[in-house]
């Protein structure tokens, strides 16, 4: 039996893996293999679609890591134990298809183009390629190159590429670190903001609070939702998104939900309950202009509902309202005969979030000191009193003093 031949088998076999079959690089692969018996001219089509495909995929010089790939992010029943770091678990005979599920797929990865041709043409009694003509004999080659990380790891044992889903997750949650709750189901974020903990000056009082309560979380410590409440620009969502990125090692994943979508905020737990990953659940710009359905679905899940947030989950919520929904003294002086009640249920939204952290407009000394460090940061060649004065009149055309401000400012002198 030729090379290409046993791989097709061991191909048509996979049991664990055999999601990766649904993938396009692996699916066109097997059939290209599966061409093998078949007339010049059908082998030939699946030869060009095959090298159309991976060159599309920017990968003709490294089809071992696209093939490797598909299996990397692949989501069956040991990467999710692995990544929930439970695979010893598993019984013995799975493991041992795990093992015979990598080892066909690196061997899958490493079958060159001119291996491929060269069985087809023993296993059609052609004596050399030229025997199906000029076009075969000048088709294009593709290189194999290396595979992805965690099968490159693998040596018969299963302890290296276990520690890579342990550290990275499975599925689409290893592929990809940033979601969004999107048409009733969460969608990665292909371009995610890449902001880091280092980007901030100022408010580091707010952000240990936060990351403090992160690190519990990861830990599987007492943690709380959090609300980030406070004036404009002033860094709370930019806090979240930074922390869901130094976090991300530590199988942390972010998925935001639009606040017009918060009535699926049941449906969005159901997902993500029983994976082992850990979530923040990020709602930006939090506020209500009365206690609507999604008012009431919101606060049944932060406490005191049935289908309550799941043990793996944080809400994490920003807002500009400390208490998230519009008051006005209509509220205070209506005829509701309990206007305290009244009042109450108002409050009761913000107050089950058992960490709020207020992002409050900084002194002009704090504004200036952001203003400084981000002129420093960014090569700005004028003396601190031109930055002073040029900074104030912007954040007085701007209506206020905020770190946002004081960016705007840095990136306007580029401007000019």
């Amino acid at each position: 039996m030729n090379k290409a031949k046993e791989i097709l088998f061991s191909l048509s076999s996979l049991s664990i893996f055999r999601g990766i079959l649904n993938r396009s690089v692996p699916k066109a692969y097997y059939k290209l293999l599966n061409s093998m018996d078949k007339k010049p001219e059908e082998f030939l089509n699946a030869y060009g679609e095959f090298f159309s495909l991976i060159s599309e995929r920017g990968c003709s010089n490294r089809l071992a890591y696209a093939f490797t790939e598909a299996a990397l992010f692949d989501e069956n029943c040991f990467t999710r134990a692995a990544a929930a770091g439970k695979y010893n678990t598993l019984p013995d005979n799975l493991l041992k298809a795990v093992k015979r599920d990598c080892q066909a797929i690196l061997n899958a990865a490493s079958l060159t183009s001119q291996e491929l041709i060269q069985c087809y043409c023993a296993s059609n009694d052609l004596a050399t390629v030229a025997d199906m003509g000029y076009v075969a004999e000048h088709l294009p080659k593709w290189e194999c190159g290396e595979c992805a990380e965690s099968f490159k790891m693998f040596d018969g044992s299963l302890e290296k590429v276990a520690k890579y889903y342990k550290e990275n997750g499975c599925g689409i949650f290893a592929r990809y670190k940033a979601f969004i709750w999107r048409d009733g189901d969460i969608q990665p974020v292909l371009h995610p903001d890449k902001i880091d903990m280092d980007s901030f000056t100022g408010y580091e009082r707010q952000r240990d609070i936060v990351v403090g309560n992160t690190k519990s979380f990861i830990e599987g410590k007492a943690c709380n939702n959090c609300l980030l409440y406070g004036d404009m620009g002033t860094g709370k969502s930019s806090t979240v998104k930074a922390i869901a990125n130094e976090f991300r090692k530590d199988g942390l994943r972010i998925v935001e939900i639009p606040k017009e979508r918060l009535i699926d905020f049941p449906i969005l737990v159901d997902k993500i309950a029983t994976l082992p990953m850990k979530f923040i659940i990020f709602i930006d710009d939090l506020s209500f202009q009365k206690q609507d359905q999604s008012y009431t679905t919101l606060k049944a899940v932060l406490e005191g509902g049935i289908a309550a947030r799941p043990d793996n989950a944080l809400i994490y919520a920003t807002s500009n309202r400390r208490h998230l929904v519009k008051e006005s003294f209509a509220d205070r002086t209506d005829d509701d005969i309990n206007t305290r009640d009244n009042m109450q249920e108002t409050l009761s939204l913000s107050d089950r979030f058992g960490l709020s952290v207020c992002y409050s407009a900084p002194s002009k000394k704090e504004f200036l000191d952001i203003v400084f460090a981000l002129a420093k940061e960014n090569g700005v060649n004028l003396t601190e009193e031109e930055l002073e004065a040029g900074a104030e009149r912007f954040a007085l055309s701007r209506g206020g003093r905020s770190p946002r401000c004081a960016k705007h400012y840095i990136e306007s002198l580029f401007a000019k």
